[in-house]
């Protein structure tokens, strides 16, 4: 009852002002969501994994470009918990990301809900939990945003739409490994690999001669994974909200927090066929399987499970550039300073951030241009909109590196609203590493080995690059992004939309007021 409650509350003291944020016509999807702790095996060892709604994965989200999505989370955990929308722009509403330094987590048997509109946006996304590695333990979920019924999508309608969760997976729980962590060590290498919560068995159905959409998500912790189907062919048409030219693969690569829509067609002898998962550039080649069962089988897998790329990173590589957009498609596509050729236009600043790694006091620590990253005790956006001192300060980090030492600062770097500008990630580690920005599509113009300088720029890709919003960086290479910065966020001194009247404060901005309800 007590939950029932406060969704009560919390939608009746809402629904009044939603209007004045997002624009009456477009459809409302509303979600009750309760977040538990459970029980699960999906590596066959019981784990207390985080359910939504008794579900492990979380439920999906399935919605049209323009809707506003309202998502009640009541926090029934012992300790806070926040949900980040990863893909989703929040175009003006930086205040609902969901991640620490925007929002303040919601407490124990407390609720938050969140005001989300998938404005001008399409794709496969997913969510997942910003706070304490609850990721490790689950709270993840797919996001689904159809195009609109009059706008036409480059393929026919498939007959099916799956959602595929992959990821690495531990079966210590996520409190051990938090602990593991907080005494400065490395996470060992991952002990499987899940397909939607399962660590074997994940089941698709498909028809003799039909087509389906599988929406491909990496929601795992560290490391990337080749995706595959016995016999069968996959084919590209959406990456993170773009179309992209339909290219066919016989295996993908899909890097922590990238998405990926893929068309299969059941075109073999009627019969059941591997789903292959597996890790890459790691020592240990980590393996799970699933099945693609034809309506009609004639019998169960059989053959050897097909073998895939491991640690050749030029395949990759190549695969990665292979991916173009699809500039005949029709359907939402970024247009900074009112163009669609990014290629044209010039960028006004170039910033470059090269990571590293070491001990801290004793710690394990990684760092960006020599500054690892300490959380301050008030969510930044809250700090800049309250006008609170004290918490962050604006260029605290260098847009260059430093080749200094690593030392630590809550890092915040300043920017101009609407600038095109060119970011440059540098890995000259070991690892494979994901660059995400909240709030943003930008074009990868271009990735390769060794160190960028500006004559890397001669290969950049300025016609057809894809948008999206996580990229990958190889080990001792380099990517680099054009980006426009079109979305308000925690440092810009104006706010399209005010903070929501439900925002929860915390930190330094405990008991201030939001407006008036």
């Amino acid at each position: 009852m007590p939950l029932n409650l406060a969704v009560a509350a919390s939608i009746c003291s809402l629904f009044c002002s939603l209007f004045a944020i997002v624009s009456a016509e477009d459809p409302y999807r509303f979600f009750n969501w309760n977040v538990t702790y459970g029980d699960i095996y999906p590596l066959g060892a019981r784990q207390r994994g985080i359910l939504i709604n008794g579900q492990f994965p979380g439920p999906d989200i399935h919605s049209v470009t323009n809707d506003n999505l309202i998502i009640n989370v009541f926090n029934s955990l012992d300790e806070p918990f926040l949900l980040s929308w990863n893909g989703i722009q929040n175009r003006r509403n930086s205040f609902e990301d969901g991640v620490y330094g925007t929002t303040c987590p919601i407490p124990p048997g407390k609720n938050f809900t969140y005001i989300l509109q998938v404005k001008d946006q399409i794709g496969s996304f997913y969510y997942f939990p910003s706070l304490a590695f609850h990721k490790a333990a689950g709270g993840f979920g797919g996001i689904r945003i159809l195009s609109r019924p009059r706008i036409p999508v480059p393929f026919p309608d498939p007959a099916g739409d799956y959602t595929v969760l992959i990821g690495d997976w531990y079966k210590s729980n996520h409190t051990d490994l938090r602990a593991h962590l907080d005494k400065g060590k490395k996470l060992p290498l991952p002990d499987g690999i899940l397909i939607n919560g399962r660590g074997s068995g994940a089941a698709f159905n498909v028809e003799q001669g039909k087509t389906y959409r599988l929406r491909i998500s990496n929601v795992g912790l560290q490391n990337s994974l080749n995706f595959r189907i016995q016999n069968h062919k996959m084919k590209l048409v959406e990456v993170e909200g773009t179309h992209t030219l339909q290219t066919t693969y016989s295996s993908l690569d899909v890097h922590v927090g990238q998405s990926y829509s893929v068309l299969v067609t059941a075109d073999q002898p009627a019969q059941d066929y591997y789903i292959v998962v597996s890790s890459r550039f790691t020592s240990t080649v980590l393996t799970t399987t699933g099945i693609l069962h034809y309506s009609n089988s004639a019998g169960p897998v059989s053959g050897p499970i097909p073998g895939g790329p491991t640690v050749q990173i030029d395949w990759s590589l190549n695969q990665a550039r292979s991916i173009r957009s699809n500039l005949t498609a029709s359907g939402p596509r970024p247009n900074p300073q009112g163009s669609y050729h990014y290629g044209l236009i010039n960028t006004t600043r170039t910033i470059r951030l090269s990571s590293s790694a070491g001990q801290v006091n004793g710690k394990q620590r990684y760092a960006i241009n020599s500054v690892s990253f300490i959380p301050a005790d008030t969510p930044l956006k809250l700090a800049d909109y309250f006008k609170i001192g004290g918490v962050f300060h604006v260029g605290s980090i260098s847009e260059n590196p430093t080749g200094g030492g690593i030392y630590l600062d809550t890092a915040v770097m300043g920017a101009d609203y609407r600038a095109f500008i060119e970011i440059v990630f540098q890995n000259d580690e070991d690892i494979i590493q994901s660059y995400h920005l909240n709030g943003y599509q930008f074009w990868v113009v271009g990735m390769d080995g060794g160190q960028w300088t500006s004559a890397s720029r001669s290969q950049y890709n300025l016609r057809d690059a894809v948008a999206r919003v996580t990229v990958q960086v190889y080990p001792k290479s380099w990517s680099a992004i054009y980006i426009a910065l079109d979305n308000v966020a925690s440092t810009s001194l104006r706010d399209e939309y005010p903070i929501p009247k439900n925002a929860r404060l915390c930190g330094k901005a405990a008991g201030r007021h939001t407006r008036p309800l």
